[in-house]
């Protein structure tokens, strides 16, 4: 296990946000919104604080090498670093970048400790709303320092809000089976950030999510976190989440297998445009 001291981690997240982040929300001039290729949007703000915040970490880590969204974003050979026998800091500086863009404040800071394919620790920060949740591997989580755990009645599909991100990302199949099948679950609009929809669901503000965008700096920490508060995050073949995981038809995550089952049922069951099997129940 690598040496390293979650406060300060927490710490480091906090001031990178307070330094680079915060001061620009609602202040940034058109120059410094950009686009990246494949369209992505990406400010000033996303680019200052990973560059600030793979420094503080590497220097936290001796030995550490990153893994950040934007740098993924000018050289996709740093995906190999999860490969590696290093730790690496797995980090989207600002996600929900869109909403940020807009002045919104639902975005979040995430990062992620990985080593040999197994995320150890992990934090998601909203600094605008004051909200940082954080896990260990085999530590539990906590929400702003309380411990988490998530309660797990059997309830219907419809009886259990959560949001269904299967636009973008998804194949046109994928998204028209959702579309067709969401009156099934108890759907909730999405808020554009992954982060935001992790912290809701450790919060019980709604009790799944499905995703079908599999990148390391969107789910690598909300996956520990849900996990260590008792949760199911599993892959729709039903294997369970890895951040060296990009390619599959999506992630699905619930508060309990029961309820992972439920969902999976209830949008797929017997679907072409669902994944090649059902994973047996626990």
């Amino acid at each position: 296990m690598p040496r390293f001291d979650p406060d300060t981690v927490t710490r480091l997240i906090r001031e990178t946000a307070e330094a680079e982040i915060l001061p620009r929300l609602r202040h940034l001039a058109d120059a410094d919104v950009m686009r990246k290729q494949g369209g992505e949007l990406v400010t000033v703000a996303d680019e200052a604080a990973e560059a600030r915040l793979s420094e503080l970490l590497r220097d936290h880590l001796p030995g550490s090498v990153v893994l950040g969204e934007e740098a993924a974003a000018r050289d996709p050979g740093v995906f190999d670093r999860l490969q590696g026998g290093d730790p690496v800091w797995v980090i989207d500086p600002i996600d929900g970048t869109n909403n940020f863009a807009r002045g919104s404040e639902t975005f979040a800071v995430m990062v992620a400790l990985v080593q040999g394919g197994e995320t150890l620790a992990a934090w998601i920060d909203m600094p605008a709303k004051g909200t940082l949740v954080a896990a260990a591997a085999g530590g539990g989580t906590t929400r702003d320092g309380k411990r988490v755990r998530l309660d797990q009645p059997e309830l219907t599909a419809a009886e259990m809000p959560g949001t269904l991100n299967a636009s973008t990302f998804a194949t046109k199949e994928m998204a028209r089976q959702v579309d067709r099948r969401r009156g099934r679950v108890g759907a909730v609009r999405t808020l554009g950030c992954a982060g935001a929809e992790y912290v809701r669901l450790v919060a019980g503000e709604i009790r799944f999510a499905l995703f079908t965008k599999l990148m390391p700096w969107d789910h690598a920490p909300g996956s520990l976190i849900l996990a260590e508060a008792g949760g199911v995050p599993r892959l729709l073949d039903g294997r369970p989440y890895a951040p060296t995981v990009r390619e599959g038809s999506g992630l699905l995550h619930a508060h309990s297998d029961h309820g992972w089952h439920t969902i999976y049922d209830a949008l797929f069951g017997d679907a072409q445009a669902g994944p090649a099997r059902r994973p047996p129940e626990n």
